[in-house]
């Protein structure tokens, strides 16, 4: 019996969970931190409302929207 391929897979899925981990803390980390005023993308006004709403914003929200829409 070779069970070096289960600590393979194992070792695998350790890792894929520690990068889920980072992934979750760095989000969290970014939507703790603060917002601009000004669009990273575009260069203009984030709405009041928006920042209200997502303190953490920094893209208005048709830049937002655009850099979504692009993922998919």
């Amino acid at each position: 019996m070779n069970f070096g391929g289960n600590a393979a897979f194992e070792q695998a899925d350790l890792r894929a969970e520690q990068e889920r981990e980072a992934a979750i803390a760095a989000a969290s980390r970014t939507l703790r931190g603060p917002g601009t005023m000004q669009c990273e993308d575009c260069g203009g006004d984030i709405a009041r409302e928006r920042r209200l709403a997502l303190p953490s914003a920094t893209r208005c929200i048709v830049c937002q929207t655009m850099l979504e829409r692009s993922r998919v």
